[in-house]
């Protein structure tokens, strides 16, 4: 018997990750990452959504717990705490905190957050433009089986 140690055990489940099967943990991860407000963080962190501020060659600068709540219209303290919190935690997300009066807050996206970003944008770009079209299936729907 072969013995390995914990990264090559890491590694090799990696490999295997598929999230048709019921206990993969990938499928925790797509829960989190098809939620709206995290698709709409993504995106405001990503520069989306009206900036005003320049846009550094680096990537996207960072936005305050303030401009977020501003921009994600509808979203409540505790879920954007929720959803930047595991954000931060998976580690897609950073939270800088300055030490002033009062503490400056600042979240940013990783590198693993903006290569999410694209996928995120792609699926709200997708909503934008087909919700017309979902809206009459959706009456056509309802009076077909009403």
């Amino acid at each position: 018997m072969v013995t390995q140690t914990a990264a090559q055990r890491r590694e090799q489940a990696k490999v295997e990750y598929d999230a048709f099967l019921a206990q993969c943990p990938s499928r925790a991860l797509l829960d989190r990452i098809s939620d709206k407000w995290v698709v709409l963080v993504l995106c405001a962190l990503g520069g989306e959504g009206g900036r005003t501020e320049g846009t550094p060659a680096a990537g996207p600068a960072p936005l305050r717990y303030s401009e977020l709540a501003r921009r994600l219209a509808g979203v409540s303290q505790k879920m954007l705490t929720q959803t930047l919190r595991s954000l931060e935690r998976d580690g897609l997300v950073t939270r800088d905190v300055t030490p002033t009066v009062p503490v400056t807050v600042a979240y940013a996206l990783t590198d693993l957050g903006l290569s999410l970003r694209e996928v995120a944008q792609g699926l709200r770009v997708w909503a934008q433009a087909n919700m017309g079209e979902v809206l009459t299936n959706r009456d056509a729907y309802d009076a077909r089986t009403s």
